[in-house]
Formats: structure tokens, sequence, C-alpha cells
């Protein structure tokens, strides 16, 4: 659209159509084009591009008219700028100044550099937003002010904070079968309408068979959800609660078994129990010595690759000493032991 086919004066039309008042000042008509032209941009409706052509084409023209009538409170630098042909969409818009952000860099900057229509609550590039975060607006020389920003570039970064790390306790009976797990966590979220709000939530880990401390399950961007920023993770990592019996290493179990002397040196019957209920009976004919072990195969934990099988059950026998002996019975076992094979 050239200047001679701008209205001379606008008409209640053109205020209608960009929704301001006639006595809007400069400001006011270019914050309402900003406002109309990202919703009716034809770039962003694919399937109406002749309607969004149609309401952009009427919103420029309107733009123009009623901007057109404040020159002369504006410099001349400004009303040369206004009487410059405006960008209309059509084929090749991607090659011209026709994008959003072209159109508002645009209306942002006079010939000079002068601001002409950048709206004071439009911060300025790399300036802190809300939150903290840097928040580029599409206007580059607009003016930092304690409103809330209207306009932000949708190629903002927005930054994902450290994750948050919780250990989750499992005795080796629910490592041994698997289980599930329920957490109940409250967490900050921001509403449809900005406003920051507590949330329950409940996080189900189904715990596997076989998983080892530092095993780590990972719930994406279920943190506290803050303005300018992603939601950090929650980790939960795997920590197993001692248990009285048995203990871990690996894939394998041990467990310490206290057998009188006379029944290490003669011989004995004992039960054994597994982790998960079950008891093994196991008998001994050879000496049991403090430190012997005997290896039972398959009665561990499960491998988490191959659940089907399983770690060893270690048994570390110790021996149970008399704390007294008399005189005669001290003699009686020097006379025995003296007659014993050491090799």
């Amino acid at each position: 659209m050239d200047d001679e086919d701008i209205p001379s004066s606008p008409n209640s039309v053109h205020y209608e159509t960009l929704g301001i008042p006639k006595d809007a000042s400069l400001n006011d008509i270019c914050r309402a084009y900003k406002s109309l032209v990202m919703k009716w941009h034809p770039d962003k409706h694919s399937l109406d591009k002749l309607e969004a052509h149609d309401h952009f084409f009427k919103i420029t023209e309107a733009y123009r008219t009623t901007a057109k009538s404040r020159k002369g409170a504006l410099k001349n630098e400004r009303e040369d700028f206004i009487s410059s042909p405006m960008p209309s969409p059509g084929k090749g818009m991607r090659n011209s100044a026709t994008s959003m952000e072209d159109i508002f860099s645009s209306l942002s900057r006079g010939p000079n550099g002068i601001n002409i229509c950048t709206p004071s609550s439009v911060t300025n590039p790399g300036t802190p937003g809300p939150g903290g975060g840097d928040h580029p607006s599409l206007s580059r020389t607009g003016t930092r002010s304690n409103s809330t920003p209207i306009i932000y570039s949708h190629s903002t970064v927005r930054r994902k904070p450290q994750p948050i790390e919780r250990k989750l306790k499992c005795t080796l009976e629910e490592l041994l079968r698997g289980c599930e797990k329920k957490i109940k966590i409250t967490r900050d979220v921001i509403s449809g309408s900005g406003l920051i709000m507590q949330q329950e939530e409940i996080l189900k880990i189904k715990v596997k068979p076989g998983w080892k401390k530092g095993t780590k399950i990972t719930f994406e961007g279920k943190g506290d959800e803050r303005p300018g920023t992603l939601p950090a993770d929650i980790i939960f990592i795997i920590d197993e609660k001692s248990h009285p019996v048995f203990t871990r290493d690996g894939d394998d179990l041990e467990l310490g078994v206290e057998v009188p002397l006379v029944e290490a040196l003669t011989g004995c019957t004992i039960s054994v129990p597994i982790l998960g209920g079950e008891n093994m009976t196991l008998s001994f004919d050879e000496i049991l010595y403090p430190g012997y072990e005997k290896i039972i195969p398959g009665k561990g934990m499960p491998k988490p690759k191959t659940e089907a099988t399983r770690g060893d059950l270690r048994l570390k026998f110790l021996v149970e000493f008399p704390t007294d002996l008399s005189d005669q019975q001290r003699s009686q076992v020097l006379r025995v032991l003296d007659e014993c094979n050491y090799s």
C-alpha cells in the first residue's frame, strides 16, 4: 500500500479493527497492531491463509491510517518511517520483511535507530525476565519497565535446573522379587493464568528383581515449575536397607553360620535360611575351620539382565570356641590334637 492510498484521516472502522479508542496514542496503536499481527499473520494460519491475508491487510491499513494521523506529534524521522511502504504478505514472504519478527523489528526502529513504536512493557534482549531467565524480546530497542513483558521471541531457550535426587530404600526381599513403590510428591506448577500453585502427584516405580544399590530411575520434568525455566527432573536412586541375616555382594549373598567347636570337628547337620523364606538342610562331614566357605549355587540375587538366573549364596563359617576348660580337659584336648594331621 503506497502513501497516497492511505486515507487522510482514520474512521471509526479503523479504530474498531485495532480495538482501540479514537484518542489512542501512537504507542497504543503500535501495541494493538503488534498483538493483532501476531494473531493473524498468514504464517500462523496454514489452513486459512486467505482469511488471514484479509485480516492482515485490514489491520495494516488501520495501523497505517491511524498512525499517520498522529504524525504531527512525531519528529520528521518518525513521519518518514510511517510514510514508508509497509510489508505485505504474499509469495516469498519469508524472503521479504514479512516474518513476524521482521515486522516487529521494523516497527521498533526508525531510520536512525529512534525508538518509534516500542511498548514500555517490552524488555531489552538479554535482560532477566520473570524467574531470572533471559527473555529476548522481538523489540530490540525497548526500554525496561516494571510491567510484565507482552511479547517474547519464540526462539527463547529456557534453562533446565540440575536434577533433584532422592534415595529410594528397598529391602533385599523387595529387590529379590520386585515390587511397586508409590511416592507422593508436592510440587509448584504454573496455571494457565500464570499463578503458581501446589499440586500433589503420585509417582509409581516398578522395582525390577535384581536391581542394585545405585540404580537410577528418572522422572523427567517432575520438579517445580518456575517462570523462564524448564521443570527439573526427579531422580530416585535405589538404596538397600540393611538385612539382619544376609549381606549382598553384587549378585551373591553372604551368610555367616556359627557352629560349636565340637560340631566343627566331628561333623554336623545344619538348617540354612534362604532369602525369600525357604530353608535348606546341609550336612557336613568335613572339618569346619574358621573362615571355611561353602557355596550354594543359584540361591543369591536375581541377575537383572537374566532374571531366570541367580547369583550364589556363600556360607561363611564361624567356629564357637569354649570360653573355659579345666586342667583335665586341657590335657585331654592336648593329647587328642597332638595326634592330629595338620597338613
